[in-house]
Formats: C-alpha cells, sequence, structure tokens
C-alpha cells in the first residue's frame, strides 16, 4: 500500500513548518522547531530525516508529533515540550517551576572563567533554576567547591536531578538567596536574578509567558533583587573574592553604582553575544570584614 505523502516524515515536517510559520513561531526557523519536535515523538534525528524523507511516521506517533506541534502554535516554548535544553554543552532536564537557560547567560559563565580564583575555589550560584551555571562551572573545574541555592523547592530537586545525571558535584540548597545557607566565604559569587520590571510588555510576550513571574519580576525597576544581593554579598566573599551579576541590557551603569556605592571595586561591565550590556562585576577588597558586612549576613 502507497503511503500519503502527508504521513511520511517530509509531509509532516513541511505541514507543521508552515503552521509555525503562520503563528509566528520558532523565530526564524520554524523547520528547526518542528524537526526538534518530531525527533523527540520519533526518537530519530534530524539527519535521518534528511537522508528518508519519505520514511512513513507511524500513526500513534503522527498524533503525538500533532499535539505537541498544536501546543507550539500556542506559545508553549520549545524547551518545555522537550523536557531539555543545552546550556555550556550540557543536556538540563527544564520544568515550568524554573526559567529556561537562556544563550547569553553562557557569558556569565564565560566571564567568571577568566577571574584567577584558587585551585580550590569556593563558588555560589544564587537563584540557581535548573543549575546551569553552577554545572557549566563545576564541569570546568572539577576541584571548585560549587554551592547553588533557590528558594523554591521544585527547583532544587530539578538541579539536583540534573547534578545526578551529568555526575558533577555541587551542592544544593533551598535558600531565599542567603538567608538559608550555612555559613561560609565565597571565592566567587554568581547570580542571574530577576530583573525585569513590573508591568514591562515583553511579560505577556515569547517565552516568559510560560515561565514563572517570580524569577522575572524584581519591583518597579527591576534592581530590587540586585540591590538585596549587592548589599548582602560582602558578608560571605572572602577577601578579594568577587560578586558576578548578569542583569538587563539597559541597567549596567545602575548595577555598577550599586557595587561601587557598597564598596567593591574593579567594577565591569560586559557584554553578551549580542553586543548588550548583560553583567557587571566587582571585587570586594581585601581587608578584614567590617562589623557591618557580618551584620548584613542574614
Amino acid at each position: 500500500m502507497t503511503t500519503d505523502p502527508r504521513d511520511t516524515v517530509d509531509g509532516l515536517l513541511q505541514s507543521a513548518s508552515a503552521r509555525l510559520a503562520a503563528a509566528a513561531l520558532g523565530g526564524d526557523t520554524p523547520r528547526l522547531d518542528a524537526e526538534l519536535l518530531l525527533a523527540h515523538v520519533t526518537g530519530r534525528n534530524r539527519t535521518q530525516f534528511r537522508a528518508w524523507p519519505e520514511h512513513p511516521v507511524p500513526p500513534e506517533q503522527a498524533r503525538a508529533f500533532d499535539a505537541l506541534v498544536a501546543r507550539r502554535e500556542a506559545g508553549h516554548p520549545i524547551a518545555h515540550l522537550l523536557g531539555e535544553q543545552e546550556f555550556w554543552s550540557l543536556p538540563l532536564r527544564v520544568s515550568d517551576a524554573t526559567l529556561i537557560p537562556r544563550p547569553d547567560t553562557e557569558c556569565l559563565v564565560e566571564t567568571a572563567l577568566t577571574l584567577s580564583l584558587p585551585h580550590r575555589a569556593q563558588v555560589l550560584d544564587l537563584g540557581t533554576g535548573t543549575g546551569a551555571i553552577a554545572l557549566a562551572l563545576a564541569s570546568e573545574h572539577p576541584a571548585w567547591r560549587v554551592t547553588a541555592c533557590d528558594r523554591v523547592p521544585a527547583a532544587v530537586e530539578l538541579a539536583r536531578d540534573n547534578a545526578r545525571r551529568l555526575k558533577l558535584a555541587i551542592a544544593v540548597h533551598v535558600s531565599d538567596w542567603f538567608s538559608g545557607l550555612p555559613a561560609s566565604r565565597f571565592d566567587l559569587i554568581v547570580a542571574n536574578p530577576p530583573y525585569i520590571r513590573e508591568n514591562d510588555h515583553h511579560l505577556v510576550e515569547g517565552d516568559v509567558r510560560f515561565e514563572p513571574a517570580s524569577a522575572l519580576v524584581a519591583g518597579p525597576d527591576g534592581l530590587a533583587d540586585l540591590r538585596h544581593i549587592v548589599e548582602r554579598a560582602p558578608a560571605w566573599l572572602a577577601p578579594g573574592g568577587w560578586l558576578l551579576l548578569e542583569h538587563g541590557y539597559d541597567q549596567g551603569a545602575a548595577v555598577r553604582g550599586l557595587l561601587q556605592a557598597r564598596g567593591f571595586d574593579t567594577v565591569d561591565t560586559r557584554q553578551d553575544y549580542g553586543r548588550r550590556d548583560r553583567m557587571t562585576l566587582g571585587r570586594w577588597p581585601t581587608r578584614p570584614a567590617a562589623p557591618e558586612d557580618i551584620d548584613h549576613a542574614q
């Protein structure tokens, strides 16, 4: 019996690509989204699709694929539909309890790796989500002792699960920023905190509609969590330790001001892959902690 061309790999991909293009989803490459979804359903890879476009797709797989395409048409993030997102070449499980790791956050990892840190550096990732930043750093420096935390228990379990699957040793705690952490001093603290302003139009666009608002929004100016971290970080930093923060493209000057006002030196803003200000870092001076720094530990 002849297979209906619409039920082949190529037929399904052409139809899905057209649907996603009409819905203005899949960015500039709706075909890529369609291929990823079909690969997820069939267990085949995109190279096989190109080699055997006429291969028939079983009806049950075609129905599952159609259901995923419909959800993508409705705006659901491709990472949520696949249950996975690659970050720093690491396959990370994702869920709607956390942010989906973004490529530009890899610039934060790259910046951290340029810093001169001890061989067995103590590193803290605040608001870890999937564990992306902590796991990327642990993969590059196995001798580093990496701690991560998140205030959302489901995110903590997700980060722990990713660490187990990737066989990377990080300690993950439930903690609202510093409040639930065991006392320690870190050579590096990194964070990608919420930094979107309340009522920002981006909150009703794209993938962020399906991500937790608590991981995105930080007060009227988007700086509430950044202020909190900058204010309390010195009590957790070793002398000469670094604080490295991701922020909005238009917040570089504001975050530099926060760090300088708190007493950090060597303050600098770095750019992401799109050449937009995306992260700012500062170094805590190499002097003993002042009493007011200890008071701010909680």
